[in-house]
């Protein structure tokens, strides 16, 4: 028997719907692909994706934790960098930080929520 997996898609906690779309829709320019709640007043469980990445924000008390931290892998990180200092974000002007000795460029950005989210590029 042979199998294969697919995509990972994390899931980061979150506590404020608002400040989430602000940083992760309005900033990063991921798109809401779905929002779950299983009533009126219950916390919300929503799916993002940007070109080939996925993330998955929760309220929910059990789904994750805060401060966790994920890599993505981008392609042409400097742009993105560029991308994201035009967009004068308030809580962030994030840059590329150098190479590293393991051969990648990244840059790392905090969420309202204190998770880290690392974008890496192979250079």
């Amino acid at each position: 028997m042979t199998y294969a997996l697919g995509h990972v898609v994390p899931v980061l906690r979150m506590f404020d719907v608002a400040k989430a779309r602000e940083f992760y829709v309005e900033f990063l320019g991921f798109e809401v692909v779905f929002e779950h709640r299983f009533g009126d007043d219950f916390p919300l469980y929503m799916g993002l994706k940007r070109e080939n990445g996925a993330l998955h924000l929760s309220e929910h008390h059990g789904d994750a934790t805060p401060g966790s931290h994920v890599r993505i892998s981008v392609t042409g990180i400097d742009a993105l960098a560029a991308d994201l200092q035009r967009k004068s974000y308030r809580h962030a002007k994030p840059g590329v930080a150098g190479r590293t000795p393991w051969g990648t460029a990244e840059l790392t950005i905090t969420d309202p929520f204190g998770n880290r989210l690392t974008f890496t590029e192979a250079v």
